[in-house]
């Protein structure tokens, strides 16, 4: 694939305004260093752009319309417009973060020079293809914001049951009684912290928590550091399920962490930074409407405001301070209705973070594939162009988010007694696979190899039409296989498909071809 400096292809420059020049009510966007834009009254651009934050948190985004820009964001614009999609730019740039991330220089705040960007190479496959590509990255992309959306207001829908259930604690306007953290303790228990391994546990190694285990007020069991061999773990310091964890040390705001353990993987042990509560058998508490009522924003700043420490240290929470805390205790009834309102709430989030990570993979081996140009595009149509309702709008997006995206089908794909998002149940999601399998082999030659690879590929992007915010792509589940599996030897069976010794190679002399001892799938002579 043809390589291009971006210096050459495209023009680079720099905003001319102080940080703060934004207005909170401006008619433009004000884009900066920040992950969101702000606002201003006055354009410095009119044109369709990729802005690169140029020091601190090192964001690209993709803007079309009037607009302005920090003295230090790049604002990126197009030479030639025949030969270079925009969009297309933006998504490469997007991959290309990690890498200008790793050139950035600076002490505590990191920045890159125009340099990192100008001497960028960048991939640049026929203009139709980058079409293509940043649509089909723009569709995932799409979907990985839906569910990220969801799961934050799966966690607002939280926060509004407890506080209509049980209003604010510190305010305590329901009147419930309080009590002293100290009467609901058995203990306090703390781990140990022994120098480890800069790597992650294996599932049979013994590993020691991170603060980040706990930091976004959910376990996460991967923040972790293997134990040394030469170490013999403390067996009463394994984190179980049930366990209730609070960091103790960290940030001022980042202190006062508290995260429920719902599964714990074995060999995992606490640090000495983070607590586990352990609470008396008739204190008539439940421990999940005790990790929400610690995480509630009001009660936590209360919790917060126990740390202390000296200069130039972390602020630390002393289990005395903590155990003088005043919690309201509502009835055992009651906390028990909200722990089961939680557990399903946290059930469907499981589910909801599961499917974004499938996607997130999916989006990396396809952004992977494009730019290397490993993916094929042929036999998909170009999206059908569409027009902003308004260029000027600033859309709630994330940053690293295309404003625009284009909607299309994929054609000549049809659907019959489907709903509209087929994969969203088994039944459906069998049906959808089923139609694009069959179709698959229609599109075949006869008498040619078939790679079920190219199959997966075809699945992944002529699904992203079909899917809803639950739906994991093709290929995640292993329904998926199984079904596939059943129509191969079904068509086996038929001599749709034949399985044939593969050639491995052909002697010149004899023109006699010698077969290896894979098995291969080919098409029939009748399809």
């Amino acid at each position: 694939m043809k390589l291009a400096k971006l210096g050459e292809i495209t023009e680079i420059r720099t905003g001319k305004l102080d940080v703060n020049a934004g207005t909170e009510d401006g008619q433009y966007p004000f884009f900066t260093c920040a992950a969101t834009p702000y606002k201003i009254n006055e354009f410095a651009f009119d044109t369709e752009a990729v802005l690169i934050a140029g020091n601190g948190d090192l964001n690209v985004k993709y803007y079309r319309g009037k607009f302005n820009a920090y003295q230090r964001t790049y604002v990126v614009q197009n030479k030639d417009k025949d030969h270079l999609s925009m969009k297309y730019l933006y998504y490469f740039i997007e991959t290309y973060m990690d890498h200008l991330r790793k050139e950035a220089i600076g002490g505590i705040i990191k920045y890159i020079k125009l340099g990192h960007l100008t001497e960028a190479e960048i991939p640049l496959p026929p203009f139709n293809d980058q079409i293509r590509i940043a649509h089909l990255l723009g569709r995932v992309e799409g979907l990985i914001a839906h569910r990220k959306q969801h799961l934050k207001q799966l966690d607002d829908l939280l926060k509004s049951v407890f506080l209509e259930m049980f209003g604010d604690p510190v305010r305590n306007e329901k009147g419930w009684d309080k009590k002293p953290f100290s009467d609901l303790l058995v203990d306090i228990e703390s781990g140990k912290s022994p120098k480890c391994e800069a790597r992650p546990a294996t599932d049979e190694e013994w590993g020691v928590l991170k603060l980040g285990s706990v930091t976004r007020c959910v376990f996460d069991a991967n923040e972790n550091k293997a134990l040394p061999t030469s170490i013999a773990p403390t067996i009463k310091h394994e984190v179980k399920s049930g366990d209730l964890l609070f960091s103790r040390k960290n940030t001022y705001d980042l202190v006062a962490a508290c995260a429920y353990v719902y599964e714990a993987r074995p060999r995992l042990l606490m640090p000495d930074l983070i607590f586990r509560f352990v609470f008396k058998e008739d204190a008539e508490v439940n421990p999940i409407y005790i990790w929400k009522l610690l995480t509630n924003n009001s009660q936590r700043k209360a919790i917060q405001a126990f740390a202390a420490g000296a200069a130039g240290s972390m602020p630390n929470i002393s289990k005395t301070n903590l155990k003088t805390a005043q919690l309201p205790i509502p009835s055992i009834d009651l906390q028990n209705q909200f722990a089961a309102i939680v557990e399903k709430v946290e059930a469907l989030k499981s589910r909801y973070l599961q499917s974004l990570s499938d996607l997130e993979s999916l989006y990396g081996a396809l952004s992977q594939q494009a730019f290397k140009g490993e993916l094929d595009l042929s036999w998909v149509p170009l999206p059908e162009e569409t027009i902003a309702s308004d260029d000027n709008e600033i859309p709630e997006v994330q940053s690293e988010a295309v404003i625009e995206q284009p909607q299309t089908s994929f054609e000549p794909l049809l659907l019959s007694g489907l709903d509209d998002y087929p994969m969203s149940t088994p039944h459906g999601r069998t049906a959808l696979l089923g139609q694009m399998f069959e179709q698959f082999l229609n599109e075949q030659k006869a008498n040619t190899s078939l790679n079920l690879d190219d199959f997966w590929q075809l699945a992944h992007f002529r699904s992203l039409d079909y899917m809803d915010e639950d739906s994991a792509p093709f290929g995640q589940q292993e329904q998926d296989y199984e079904s596939v599996k059943t129509w191969v030897f079904k068509a086996l069976k038929t001599e749709r498909l034949q399985q044939v010794q593969n050639e491995s190679y052909c002697v010149i002399e004899t023109k006699e071809t010698v077969c290896g001892n894979m098995i291969e799938l080919k098409t029939g002579t009748q399809l």
